[in-house]
């Protein structure tokens, strides 16, 4: 089974409203993107193992 693998560098930056804050880098892709929560890392995360590439725009359903 070939199973895909990434390389994150997660900078947290605040804990806040009991969640983190702060910057992913996608090593691969040597792109970044910050994050407002925990859940919206993960499926920062889950979106580029999906797709392959780390999407730019904001998402509407993201927790502040």
């Amino acid at each position: 089974m070939n199973k895909k693998k990434g390389t994150f560098i997660v900078k947290v930056e605040y804990n806040q409203h009991d969640t983190y804050q702060g910057e992913v880098v996608w090593a691969e892709g040597n792109k970044s993107k910050r994050f407002r929560s925990m859940l919206e890392l993960v499926r920062l995360m889950d979106d580029v193992m999906a797709s392959g590439e780390m999407k730019t725009e904001d998402r509407k359903d993201s927790v502040s």
